[in-house]
């Protein structure tokens, strides 16, 4: 069962997540999250333990109830430019901003953090799978950031952006060798060499 709080007296903790770190394409999104006490939803988990239905059915329930919450993302020429893991740490900064409350603590998924001006931070691994705040953060990241990818997919439909959002499949390596990369790949990533590695194996 998912904890409620980190501390046993209610402050406002922001649960903060992202998503879209892995990807070959498409923005990474950050997501920050004040739920209000007493809280309670029993599908809430891991995003990545959820169908996309219940993913959903959870954004809803959590923009609505949330004390406050805001989505962020930093675009793949900006991950480019400063590397995926200074672009995740600057979207969950942006998302932590954009919060109509300031939080007290923050509580982050993973072992590592920029630390954010003036809030004390907690990293806690599997954190997703542990605090509602931050199970709260990770499925509205994924769900805003997978509504993100399906639009692209319209204008660029051989990449499987509908199915992979821009994962690194099969089917999306493949239509990278047939097409090339598009502009909202990451090149960075180095493409070709996964490329190589993946088919040489």
């Amino acid at each position: 069962m998912l904890k409620q709080r980190f501390n046993d007296i209610y402050i406002p903790e922001a649960g903060v997540d992202e998503a879209g770190r892995g990807c070959l394409a498409g923005p990474v999104f950050a997501a920050a999250v004040i739920l209000p006490e007493g809280y309670s939803n029993e599908m809430l988990n891991d995003s990545k333990q959820l169908t996309a239905r219940q993913r959903e059915l959870l954004r809803h329930d959590i923009e609505e109830k949330a004390v406050t919450w805001h989505v962020s993302f930093v675009s793949n020429a900006e991950i480019d430019r400063i590397n995926i893991l200074n672009a995740s740490f600057l979207a969950m900064h942006q998302a932590i901003s954009g919060l109509a409350v300031n939080p007290e603590l923050l509580l982050i998924d993973g072992n590592r953090f920029a630390p954010y001006p003036g809030i004390a931070h907690r990293c806690i691994v599997k954190g997703d799978a542990t605090y509602m705040s931050i199970a709260a953060a990770s499925v509205l990241a994924k769900t805003h950031r997978d509504e993100f990818m399906t639009k692209l997919h319209r204008e660029y439909p051989a990449y499987g952006w509908d199915r992979n959002k821009g994962y690194p499949t099969g089917e999306h390596r493949e239509a990278i060798v047939r097409i090339g990369i598009t502009p909202w790949h990451r090149k960075s990533f180095r493409v070709k060499e996964q490329l190589r590695i993946k088919f040489d194996d």
